[in-house]
């Protein structure tokens, strides 16, 4: 066969068209990509998409907000102070948890929750309206008349014409210090007292923080929260990095600043309405499980840990940026070697070794590397799961 020049060369070109198939090249990307998003999903880690897990291995800033990701999400009250004579500490809660009756929010249940301890029943109301991350208002029948009612943060108070004692402040500093939030609560534009609750830490928020600091990702909180709250929440996390009394849409707007200020991807860790806006705007969006359901379909990534394991929610953070670093790695891997693997067999096939040593690749040794080329792609990436196997 070698004798006949016509014969060589088309043994030669079967051999070439046969190595040089592009199976290898086609499945390292995707079979990595399939068994690290598998494996999210073992642990809880729901990965929306390929493109998801490839940005979350090029991350180097990581936001969190603060309520509900950061803290349990399970607020309680702990101080109240009314401002008039007639107000009773009852009858602030007891408006406060009307109004908020009609709303989804962490600081709303806490409100519900302890009218219900105090046996306080929900007044009649209509007329709802929620301004994300500022309050609520509604009619309420208060004192045997329909009166409107504003429960919300100090900006709220003003743009409902509010006034807000000179002495309230004061007053309530030492909340903020201690990372307590303040809501205020006015009848008829009349303030009436305000309301301090308190939402503890995640147990595993120091530990998640400090692994990220310690891997050389910047940290930063971004909260709609009051400056001194969230500097308290910072301290004990050691966030240097804060943005308080943001608005939903300012978030979107920050996360887009860090985008246009660096050439890496942004995580955004948010669980509520507020948080939509950002975690839609960020590359990689990460929404807790117990979050709102716009936050969870704005989210690339949803942690969807058990009821038992609530509060190691945060610690797949961490697993899930070490699941990006690792099929990152693979997909690297699977590259090389493709590519590896075409560079050195399409010349052979083309007879590079033929005039030196007379050898000359047959075309079924050839069909036999190109399905050997795309086994050990796919070895390789279910080695993935193998490393993972014991952690």
């Amino acid at each position: 066969l070698t004798h006949s020049p016509l014969l060589l060369s088309l043994k030669l070109a079967i051999a070439v068209l046969v190595v040089a198939c592009p199976c290898a090249l086609g499945l390292a990307t995707p079979t990595a990509i399939l068994v690290g998003t598998s494996i999210g999903a073992e642990r809880g880690i729901l990965i929306k998409g390929g493109d998801v897990l490839e940005r979350i291995g090029h991350l180097k800033t990581v936001v969190f907000d603060k309520t509900g990701t950061l803290t349990q999400g399970r607020p309680q009250v702990t101080d109240y102070l009314t401002t008039q004579a007639d107000c009773t500490a009852e009858d602030l809660i007891q408006l406060a948890a009307t109004v908020e009756s009609g709303a989804n929010h962490p600081l709303a249940t806490a409100l519900l929750e302890k009218a219900q301890h105090l046996e306080l029943p929900l007044l009649k109301a209509r007329d709802f309206q929620t301004e994300a991350g500022l309050g609520v208002s509604a009619n309420v029948d208060w004192e045997g008349d329909l009166q409107p009612i504003q429960v919300g943060n100090r900006d709220w108070m003003t743009q409902q014409g509010v006034e807000l004692p000179t002495a309230l402040n004061e007053q309530i500093t030492p909340y903020f210090e201690q990372g307590k939030t303040v809501i205020y609560v006015a009848v008829n534009g009349a303030l009436q007292g305000v309301i301090a609750l308190q939402d503890p830490l995640r147990p595993d928020a120091r530990p998640t923080v400090a692994q990220l600091q310690n891997w050389g990702y910047e940290v930063m909180l971004l909260t709609g929260d009051r400056v001194d709250a969230a500097r308290a929440i910072a301290e004990q996390l050691k966030i240097s990095h804060i943005k308080a009394e943001i608005r939903p849409t300012q978030k979107a707007q920050i996360i887009q600043q860090l985008q246009a200020d660096t050439s890496h991807p942004i995580a955004m860790i948010g669980d509520g309405i507020n948080d939509a806006p950002a975690l839609a705007q960020a590359d990689v969006g990460i929404a807790l499980r117990s979050g709102t359901e716009i936050a969870l379909e704005a989210a690339g990534i949803v942690l969807m840990t058990s009821q038992s394991q609530e509060q190691q929610t945060l610690t797949n953070i961490t697993q899930a940026i070490q699941l990006g670093r690792a099929t990152l790695r693979k997909i690297r891997q699977n590259l090389f070697w493709a590519l590896g693997y075409n560079v050195l067999a399409i010349p052979i096939a083309a007879g590079l070794l033929l005039p030196k040593w007379g050898i000359v690749l047959n075309p079924a040794t050839a069909g036999g590397l190109m399905a050997l080329s795309s086994v050990l792609v796919v070895t390789n990436s279910l080695l993935l799961r193998q490393q993972w196997k014991s952690g």
